[in-house]
């Protein structure tokens, strides 16, 4: 007998995304979980018109908090965990099928995912496979809603699944610099909260890893040694934008 499958996600104004993600999960899931923050546009009216059960909430900055409110409200054998920017793509798709039809062992798969940046999946960088814990027996996954790029804490064994996720989470470069500015903004708070007990002279290094050294290494290690020159324009303001999160957030860490 087949298992049942419960899709979750966390929505705020994802009216251009939902109807692309929801598609890609039609009959393959079982229930739909959405919490949405609040959001103005047309969101809920698009969950609520594919069945889902809505509930909603504030817009958290850590949105991982209304991800583990869906993931709670879930009812089915299995979740997936979906952000509206997503696609299951017809090989996921059949692979978690394969999942949903036999009983085993495994609690839980991570997938692989593609990620989608101006104009192109990138491929290198160590943007490809970007794998991602979110297909999990009910129970058994939890997020630690603590920082936003964390994974599910899985209590049992975890398996691979070989389709991808399709992942468009910037429809152009200025929707893609205010998520980059917002997560800034977060790790500056995170950081506010592990210096706070801190020397002088730990936060004097930590300043000099954040704003020179940090930044340097990662941008040799995605641009170079990962080859993120080969994903062309594309791959060169990915790994320059990911290297200047460090000396950005901490910047926003002292004016706090």
């Amino acid at each position: 007998m087949r298992q049942t499958l419960s899709v979750v996600l966390a929505t705020f104004n994802e009216e251009e995304n939902l109807v692309s993600c929801l598609d890609s999960i039609k009959n393959l899931a079982d229930e739909i979980i959405v919490v949405d923050g609040e959001s103005s546009d047309n969101t809920v009216k698009i969950a609520k018109s594919y069945g889902a059960i809505v509930k909603t909430t504030s817009n958290k900055q850590n949105f991982h908090i209304n991800k583990q409110m869906a993931i709670d409200m879930a009812t089915k054998d299995w979740i997936l965990q979906l952000d509206a920017d997503e696609r299951v793509s017809k090989e996921l798709k059949e692979d978690i099928e394969k999942v949903l039809s036999f009983k085993n062992e495994i609690v839980g798969y991570w997938m692989p995912r593609k990620n989608w940046f101006l104009g192109r999946f990138l491929k290198k960088g160590g943007q490809y496979p970007d794998y991602t814990l979110r297909f999990y027996k009910r129970g058994k996954g939890k997020l630690p809603q603590k920082d936003v790029h964390e994974q599910a804490i899985i209590e049992g064994e975890v398996g691979y699944l070989k389709g991808d996720l399709l992942h468009h989470p910037y429809k152009n470069f200025k929707i893609y610099l205010v998520k980059w500015n917002r997560y800034n903004s977060l790790r500056a708070t995170q950081i506010k909260e592990e210096l706070s007990r801190k020397s002088m002279i730990y936060k004097f290094m930590f300043g000099i890893g954040y704003l020179f050294i940090k930044p340097l290494d990662w941008f040799l290690v995605s641009y170079i040694r990962h080859k993120g020159f080969m994903d062309l324009w594309s791959g060169f303001v990915f790994s320059l934008f990911s290297s200047l999160r460090f000396p950005i957030s901490y910047i926003k860490y002292l004016s706090l």
